[in-house]
């Protein structure tokens, strides 16, 4: 397994443990995509992606539907994506991924966690060395597929080499750069692939050994950020657990 699967399967893991949070995620990402492309799916590219990750995650089709309703509200505020980044305790590098309605209170709420934890935040970019940004689409295995053969024709539309398969789910996940996106979920598209969810995930490129005693305080910051609900995704460099 690659290390990008292996922090993918990690959060998974993490998520299943806190689904309201998950739902409350994804609907702010539906209504990012309906504001951006409409409410129609087989319109949208956005939204097809979108609703792709929530049915991966198991969001009731009744919760996908008024979270677009409720995106076509003429009172639905607009939501800015911003990442805050900084140290945490043990010296691990932490990436806040919010989308908020309203920056002073997300970074206030933010920064009173790092305080909380005699962490420090710093200015946007000073962490980014250490993270690869990369956008990730989640997809059906095809029968059959050859994957040397997909390898080569996908880099032409941006896709890394890397790739992992996930035979327990049936699914196949793929990387690129953020500004190949559109064209890698065109492709997939057009190619007949089912199912294809896209995001966007920040993998360390080197991480930071703990005890077990500072991962536990670690866990504790990660989990009181998460707690806020303009916090999308919570990423560290910190070493998976042996």
């Amino acid at each position: 397994m690659g290390r990008a699967f292996e922090y993918r399967k990690a959060a998974k893991m993490k998520r299943w443990g806190h689904m309201a949070k998950t739902f409350t995620r994804l609907g702010k990402q539906i209504a990012i995509a309906v504001k951006a492309g409409g409410p129609e799916p087989e319109n949208n590219p956005a939204l097809r992606s979108v609703i792709a990750v929530c049915k991966r995650e198991n969001m009731p089709k009744d919760n996908i539907d008024r979270a677009i309703k409720n995106a076509m509200g003429k009172d639905q505020s607009d939501y800015k994506s911003v990442t805050y980044e900084g140290y945490g305790p043990h010296g691990v590098a932490i990436l806040v991924d919010t989308l908020t309605d309203n920056t002073t209170r997300t970074v206030a709420d933010v920064r009173s966690v790092f305080n909380k934890f005699s962490g420090n935040m710093g200015t946007t970019g000073s962490l980014s060395f250490l993270f690869d940004h990369k956008c990730v689409f989640t997809f059906k295995q095809k029968p059959g597929m050859d994957m040397d053969d997909f390898v080569l024709e996908m880099i032409d539309y941006g896709m890394d080499e890397d790739f992992d398969i996930d035979e327990e789910e049936g699914t196949v996940t793929i990387y690129g750069a953020p500004s190949s996106y559109n064209e890698i979920q065109k492709k997939l598209e057009a190619d007949g692939y089912e199912d294809v969810g896209g995001e966007f995930t920040y993998i360390p490129n080197d991480t930071k050994a703990v005890t077990a005693e500072e991962r536990e305080t670690i866990d504790k910051m990660v989990a009181k950020l998460e707690d806020f609900d303009d916090v999308q995704t919570v990423y560290t460099n910190l070493a998976p657990e042996a």
